[in-house]
């Protein structure tokens, strides 16, 4: 997330079967990506030569960047900028670094909650980084725009963190370091940058914002909170019983009360769930460790029927 300088002023739902598959890019990701990558695309190079009204329609601080961008408390913040800002980027390199870490811990979220549920929590963070922004912006003087997904970004990371605590993240691909300590340590300096005003034109608290709601949203979620049995009260909807994330725990226990049977009889076969539950506990320890996609043809073929037969 970055600001812009200026001395002026101016539906459906997709889950794919946690055995059944893996998929690279997710709908949502794969909209998020896309989308912001052509607004990125409009606003700085295909709308900035035109005008309106002798103003420009894109680059820095066209009309877009007026409307959509997050301006402070004042003259051009409307309320819909909460949501449109984070769609928006300063920068081809604020782009990429944002994409590339939604896409890399975003896509194992999506494919183990689905999109509906992703979406939600995507949006709720980057929500909660802007108006954490618009609350510190007048404690330290800020008077210019603020774009970027990053606090959504913070979001996911702090869900990746919460979920896959032990999964090792490589940094700059040489060195490992467990999941829950990389994400602490970002959190750690971000802190830190916001205090000590270091890495100026960095929305350091919209960052922290966006880390703050997104664990707060993980921890009412466990205790059966839901923002869909919230909007189900506003729009008058009977409530749903809210049904807890489905954790590794309850898969393995599914697994390990499923009865195998002989293809040809169609009778169980006895003695033989012990060696298929210690298959199926290696290769689950093996997901949450290194993720679905390090399995092997076989040992998701061997997930596969074994989640046949819990259904």
């Amino acid at each position: 997330m970055s600001y812009f300088r200026s001395t002026g002023t101016g539906g459906n739902y997709y889950r794919p079967s946690f055995f059944g598959g893996f998929s690279f890019f997710p709908p949502v990701i794969k909209i998020l990506l896309i989308s912001n990558t052509a607004i990125w695309l409009l606003t700085a190079f295909f709308l900035a030569p035109f005008k309106i009204g002798g103003s420009s329609i894109g680059g820095d601080f066209g009309l877009i960047t007026q409307w959509l961008a997050l301006w402070p408390f004042g003259t051009n913040f409307w309320p819909w900028q909460l949501f449109t800002y984070m769609f928006m980027h300063g920068g081809l390199g604020h782009l990429f670094f944002n994409m590339l870490a939604l896409w890399m811990f975003g896509m194992e979220l999506e494919n183990l909650w689905g999109s509906k549920r992703f979406i939600i929590y995507y949006l709720t963070c980057g929500f909660g980084a802007g108006v954490a922004n618009l609350l510190v912006a007048p404690l330290i003087g800020l008077t210019v725009p603020t774009v970027g997904a990053s606090g959504a970004v913070f979001g996911i990371l702090v869900a990746f963190g919460m979920l896959f605590p032990d999964r090792p993240i490589y940094l700059y691909f040489l060195l490992p370091i467990r999941a829950k300590y990389f994400v602490t340590g970002f959190i750690v300096l971000e802190l830190f940058f916001g205090v000590t005003g270091s890495s100026s034109g960095i929305a350091h608290f919209a960052h922290l914002g966006g880390a703050a709601v997104g664990f707060l949203y993980m921890k009412f979620e466990a205790q059966g909170f839901s923002l869909e049995d919230v909007w189900r009260v506003i729009i008058g909807s009977p409530k749903v019983p809210h049904q807890p994330p489905r954790t590794r725990k309850t898969v393995r226990d599914e697994i390990q009360d499923a009865k195998f049977f002989d293809i040809h009889t169609g009778r169980p076969i006895e003695g033989e769930n012990e060696l298929n539950q210690e298959v199926v506990d290696a290769i689950l320890d093996k997901i949450n460790t290194s993720g679905y996609q390090s399995l092997t043809d076989e040992e998701k073929r061997i997930l596969n029927e074994a989640s046949k037969k819990i259904n």
